[in-house]
């Protein structure tokens, strides 16, 4: 895990326009389903809520880099195997409303339709997988949910054979994140180990309006507490949904045709970067997303290198926000398996992020472990210098949901 910043990346679905032909999607999209709204509007809220949790813990004063959308589908698969107060806790946990896990299934059904071929120009790619012990029998109905809703891979393993079994699965994870997730998984106990539910994100986008690397600089970084970097700042003039107000300055930019792009937050001058998270809810985010109108901006971006690991203070996470039934013994997975005696192990979560001048790439991967016992010049312009720490998101421009969501706190460019 880096020890330098904080970071959070969004990809929010959420339908604008930049004002150019070539942002404008080429086919129209059509309007999302109550129960799509809902789905997206839980996991948004979800990643709101994990995001400002494991801000207010002791990640603080680091680089934290997650994917909401990727925790919310490993735990969407294995929400389907949980039953009673387990169910309840988990569909709380998630914010799932009063939706029927049949409509939870459907949404993210479509949203993964959706996600994975709404914008030509940029590679987007979600995929599921689930690898249980193979000398265990598992209900078969579960396995089919995952397979018709979440196109998931289901694939027996002999958990006896560790080292294969890992090997096995963290293979899966480097193909579906292009290589730039490694080791997700660390150990498969051939004892007590019955399933890994996996969900594995990669993104790559060409930014609409690319950054030429001969106006890159090296150049100054403010750090909370006065203290200074060195980062490599890159330049742009061009046309963008821009607002600004006494508080912040935010700025979307787009990638490909438009249908995904980069939503930067920056607060003010003095502002204190924790509280502005603590303080951040789903209405004031909503808020923000319906002031931006086309400026022309003169702005200036950090190169990135971030990777991150959540595992032992997602778990905690997690059980704080109200899911800590589905952590021990009192856990009721017998959708899964019965007579169930099943519960999650730990959750873990990697993350990669590089930003530069031709665009963004990140990937992310979740595993829920299931365990059977405990173990200048001319016209003038806006200026937006984003040289001190700033939130941020990528966002795909039609639907609202939060794919990736950041705080940078220290630049890193390895």
């Amino acid at each position: 895990m880096k020890s330098k910043g904080i970071l959070f990346l969004f990809i929010v679905i959420l339908l604008s326009t930049f004002g150019c032909d070539t942002t404008e999607p080429t086919e129209p999209l059509r309007e999302l389903s109550s129960s799509e709204t809902k789905i997206v509007e839980s996991d948004n809220s979800f990643g709101l809520k994990l995001f400002k949790e494991i801000n207010a813990g002791e990640e603080k004063n680091l680089n934290v880099f997650i994917s909401p959308l990727s925790i919310s589908m490993a735990l969407g698969m294995t929400y389907n195997g949980a039953a009673g107060s387990t169910e309840e806790a988990m569909r709380t946990t998630l914010e799932f409303g009063d939706l029927s896990m049949g409509e939870i299934n459907e949404s993210y059904k479509s949203l993964i339709g959706l996600l994975r071929g709404i914008d030509s120009e940029v590679e987007f790619s979600i995929a599921n997988s689930i690898w249980y012990r193979d000398d265990w029998i598992f209900e078969q109905d579960f396995f089919e949910r995952c397979r018709d809703y979440f196109d998931a891979r289901v694939s027996g393993l002999d958990f006896s054979q560790n080292e294969a079994a890992k090997d096995t699965m963290n293979n899966w994870v480097d193909e579906n994140t292009n290589g730039k997730i490694e080791e997700t998984v660390d150990y498969v106990n051939p004892i007590y180990d019955v399933m890994f539910l996996i969900n594995a994100i990669y993104f790559n986008g060409t930014w609409t309006y690319q950054f030429n690397e001969e106006d890159t600089k090296d150049t100054l970084f403010y750090l909370s507490g006065g203290s200074t970097e060195e980062c490599k700042m890159m330049e742009v003039k061009s046309k963008f949904k821009y607002f600004e107000d006494s508080l912040l300055q935010a700025i979307d930019i787009p990638y490909g045709i438009g249908n995904y792009s980069m939503t930067v937050i920056l607060p003010g001058y003095g502002k204190d970067m924790d509280q502005f998270i603590a303080e951040l809810t789903q209405e004031k985010w909503d808020e923000w997303m319906s002031r931006f109108s086309e400026d022309s901006v003169n702005l200036f971006l950090p190169k990135l290198k971030v990777e991150y690991k959540a595992d032992s203070v997602l778990k905690e996470v997690l059980k704080d926000m109200g899911m800590e039934i589905a952590f021990d013994g009192r856990a009721d997975f017998t959708q899964m398996h019965k007579p169930g005696g099943i519960w999650i192990g730990k959750v873990i979560h990697k993350t990669f992020l590089e930003v530069d001048e031709e665009g963004t790439e990140a990937a992310a991967a979740t595993v829920v472990e299931m365990i059977w016992e405990s173990t200048g010049g001319g016209e003038v312009f806006p200026v937006m210098r984003i040289n001190r720490p700033f939130l941020f998101a990528i966002r795909e421009n039609h639907s609202g949901t939060i794919l990736f969501i950041g705080k940078i706190i220290d630049p890193v460019w390895e």
